[in-house]
């Protein structure tokens, strides 16, 4: 009986240890290193972004939300150009674009797959609910959003329709 609650205990602490994003570590647009263990104690909002997109606009908002709760959030945009190759930019053109275009001040991670053979464990983790714990989602195209909360944890996806400054959004961060 001992020996089943100790590999009980292992295999909990070790599932649980697996279902935070706060493991992770991202090349960063400009080539550093995004180690999102250092906002343990926010909440983060990944998002897959494009520059070419009817969504693109949602750029405004997720800086405007940034903004706004920067003392218990942060965003993280990652560049994906596998829908319509709506981001055929290099980093260089995508920081600028997004800087001039919407005065984004949140980190950008380096372009990554969010779908398919080459998919980023990143998006592996965000996407399987085997991973996270939580859900299951298809990302179909630009601009979805993963809410986690405080310790890492997967709270709510958000597809692209849905603004970064939508009451489905809010709700969670007025918490």
């Amino acid at each position: 009986m001992k020996t089943i609650l100790s590999f009980l205990f292992i295999a909990c602490s070790f599932f649980t240890n697996a279902q935070s994003i706060h493991s992770f570590k991202v090349k960063s647009i400009d080539g550093s290193q995004i180690d999102l263990s250092k906002y343990k104690g926010k909440k983060i909002m990944v998002v897959n972004t494009a520059s070419q997109c009817g969504y693109t606009p949602q750029y405004a908002s997720l800086q405007k939300v940034y903004s706004q709760y920067k003392d218990k959030l942060v965003i993280i945009g990652f560049p994906c150009n596998q829908f319509g190759g709506q981001e055929p930019g290099s980093n260089a053109e995508i920081v600028e674009f997004c800087e001039k275009n919407y005065g984004v001040t949140f980190p950008l991670a380096d372009k990554v797959d969010v779908k398919g053979t080459d998919q980023s464990s990143i998006y592996q983790w965000l996407t399987q609910k085997s991973k996270n714990g939580v859900l299951d989602a298809t990302i179909g195209w630009n601009f979805n959003k993963f809410l986690l909360d405080e310790n890492g944890k997967m709270l709510a996806y958000f597809p692209s329709n849905v603004k970064p400054d939508s009451d489905a959004i809010l709700t969670y961060l007025n918490k």
